[in-house]
């Protein structure tokens, strides 16, 4: 798993957020589209698409996009 195609499939989750904003620096809770139901739809895609269980505490800890890259690799 590449860190590039994880950002672009976390910011596939994402409806009105420009894709060019989503690095793996980018610190997702301060986006105004970020809210709960995405943190499930975060979660949701985790799952599908990795096949790895995200928790709430997971996005809770996490600041960028690449903390929760490193949590759901260390989980394959």
């Amino acid at each position: 798993m590449e860190i590039q195609n994880f950002v672009q499939t976390f910011a596939a989750q994402f409806d009105d957020t420009d894709a060019s904003v989503f690095t793996p620096t980018t610190k997702f809770k301060e986006l105004d589209e970020w809210s709960s139901l995405m943190a499930l739809s975060v979660i949701a895609m985790a799952d599908e698409t990795y096949q790895v269980k995200l928790k709430g505490d997971d996005i809770r800890q996490s600041q960028t996009v690449e903390d929760l890259y490193n949590i759901v690799k260390s989980r394959l």
